[in-house]
């Protein structure tokens, strides 16, 4: 039976055969775009990898800080946290001698998981499943289908998904009370009252301004009169009618007539009743103190 001249030697015709590679490349076109998707686009550009690549630690904490556009470091708590999530990432990747394809798709991974919590609102299980669908697009078992997908080994896949278990799923229920918990602002802080300067003229010198008040100075700081100050005031109301020199006063002693017995009696007399009043004072107060503290005794008692 003779071929005819207008078919492949498998029936097909080359317009047919011509349409099936349409189709199977069209295939290809449409599988590489969906899996261009995954994990697109980047969370850090390769300039930046390169540069934390090369810094320590704290240099790692201020680059990202600075890609992040976090300004608020020292104060909010919440990018306090997001910062230590993406650092601690990279510091783990670092140690695992990633590539920087590999470094860029875990990155990113780590702010997906993240982006999916905060804003689609899933739940821990939705987000093993998503990690599960993007580890089988980027994971080893893509292996067979097109080689260059291929991100990450076997033994590199299980160690991101063993590191996301300690970091993010462990800790799931605190990330979520961060983003969508309200938080009081507490702010702390104190009022103090300063006198200004006061205008020229006035009775009192004009006081600093982190000077004590008058009223406080006064009551708590001047210290009280003493015996000779009060004599001093006295004398001075009293004013010059008892300042005036008395001519009938007599130059003599005014002991003269006492014997040393009799002036011994007298001061004995004066110290017995002043020593009376002070140790009646001092028993009263103490009774009263014994009053109070067996009141707190039974109160303790009781309770």
């Amino acid at each position: 039976m003779a071929i005819s001249g207008g078919t492949t030697p498998g029936g097909m015709t080359p317009a047919a055969l011509t349409q099936v590679r349409t189709s199977t490349e069209s295939e290809k076109d449409a599988e590489f775009q969906e899996h261009e998707k995954i994990l697109s686009p980047d969370f850090l550009s390769v300039a930046q990898i390169t540069e934390l690549l090369v810094v320590d630690v704290d240099g790692v904490q201020r680059k990202l800080e600075t890609f992040l556009n976090f300004k608020n470091i020292k104060t909010c708590l919440k990018e306090a946290i997001l910062l230590d999530y993406y650092v601690s990432g990279f510091l783990w990747a670092r140690g695992m001698d990633f590539s920087i394809i590999q470094y860029s798709q875990f990155m990113t991974l780590l702010d997906m998981l993240l982006h999916n919590l905060k804003t689609l609102h899933m739940s821990l299980e939705d987000s093993l499943k998503w990690l599960g669908e993007v580890m089988a697009e980027i994971g080893p078992s893509h292996l067979q289908k097109n080689e260059k997908w291929n991100i990450f080994d076997i033994k590199q896949a299980n160690a991101v998904i063993d590191y996301l278990k300690i970091s993010l799923f462990q800790h799931y229920k605190l990330y979520e009370f961060l983003f969508f918990s309200t938080r009081e602002e507490i702010v702390i802080g104190t009022e103090q009252m300063i006198e200004v300067i006061k205008p020229s003229g006035g009775l009192y010198p004009n006081p600093l301004e982190e000077g004590l008040s008058f009223d406080i100075y006064s009551t708590f700081i001047k210290p009280p009169p003493t015996l000779d100050t009060e004599m001093k005031g006295l004398d001075q109301e009293q004013g010059p009618k008892e300042s005036q020199p008395e001519a009938s006063t007599s130059d003599t002693d005014p002991l003269v007539g006492f014997t040393i017995e009799d002036i011994k009696s007298v001061l004995g007399q004066v110290t017995d009743d002043i020593l009376i009043s002070i140790q009646t004072e001092i028993n009263e107060k103490l009774q009263i103190q014994e009053e109070a503290f067996n009141a707190r005794i039974e109160k303790l008692k009781k309770a």
